[in-house]
């Protein structure tokens, strides 16, 4: 099951959850193919999906930042790129918690 999260996503930089302090994060697209979503797990199971707006263009970056909705979650997620065709990239875990933190699809 899919939950939908906004474009801001929020977090605060604890040990080990994540929680509201307007944390940012970069991602950046590698491929060349628009990413039009990320999808999101803490368990790899049940995936939550972030919605890019118009996306990023193949060769661009974004700056998110993280929703209030995600205080109660760990700062180590599983995160795979959606791109205009519908495919996906393989999970990546990445720590929401790390100082300047860039994702890379």
């Amino acid at each position: 099951m899919k939950r939908i999260l906004t474009i801001t996503l929020f977090a605060m930089l604890t040990s080990t959850t994540a929680s509201a302090e307007g944390y940012t994060f970069d991602v950046k697209n590698t491929t060349d193919q628009k990413m039009v979503h990320l999808l999101v797990s803490q368990d790899g199971k049940t995936w939550s999906e972030f919605d890019l707006g118009g996306g990023i263009a193949a060769g661009k970056s974004g700056t998110m930042e993280w929703s209030e909705a995600s205080n109660s979650q760990n700062c180590e997620q599983q995160v795979k790129a959606v791109y205009a065709d519908k495919s996906e990239s393989e999970p990546a875990s990445f720590d929401f918690c790390e100082k300047d933190l860039s994702l890379e699809f």
